[in-house]
């Protein structure tokens, strides 16, 4: 069941249930019931709450969260070497998703999770991801990162189904982290809930 709050005039407050058993829950929101979702937290699979700040006075918001499941790939650990600069690409562009596809396992099976993950430091703050595609029905693959001294994992990029590779520009703070990536299928979306923020 998922719930929500005027914390402010401007702030929502959502609260929900998360399903055991998940990878996580999708965060979504929408100004219309049958509009577009846009994602705004892939949460990890203990957080029962978010909240969305700072919205555009008295305009309604709904929301929903949908639970995704899927197995992840092996961990690598990555050091980035010491600077800021990011590099203009020349060539081909290595951060460009790619898809090698071919996969026959469902995702519900443990057999799906990426194998054979690589991580390629490009420069300073780059980083390129391979694996192998051994999911039939995914709907999309997860790249998951957490940094030093971080207690969860969170996802850095999402990517459509068959991928296999991915060019990641780091934050800050992941100078220092470990990377998986999950092969994921959404759930079905909770109710709806929506609130209509206030005068600024």
């Amino acid at each position: 069941m998922l719930t929500s709050e005027l914390t402010s005039p401007t702030d929502v407050t959502l609260h929900w249930r998360p399903e055991a058993g998940a990878a996580g829950q999708v965060v979504e929101y929408a100004n219309a019931a049958d509009g577009d979702y846009v994602v705004l937290e892939f949460a990890p699979p203990g957080r029962d709450s978010y909240r969305h700040p700072d919205l555009i006075p008295e305009t309604r918001f709904y929301y929903r969260v949908r639970p995704f499941t899927g197995p992840a790939s092996a961990t690598v650990d990555v050091a980035l070497p010491p600077g800021d600069e990011v590099p203009e690409i020349e060539g081909p562009d290595w951060t460009a998703a790619r898809k090698g596809g071919g996969g026959t396992r469902p995702v519900s099976s443990p057999e799906a999770a990426p194998g054979n993950l690589k991580a390629e430091v490009k420069h300073a703050n780059g980083i390129l991801f391979t694996w192998e595609d051994h999911a039939a029905d995914e709907d999309g693959y997860l790249i998951e990162v957490k940094p030093a001294g971080a207690a969860d994992y969170r996802v850095a990029v999402q990517l459509d189904p068959d991928s296999t590779s991915y060019g990641v520009i780091t934050l800050p703070d992941e100078k220092t982290a470990t990377y998986r990536v999950r092969a994921f299928r959404f759930g079905s979306p909770s109710n709806l809930t929506h609130q209509t923020t206030g005068k600024a």
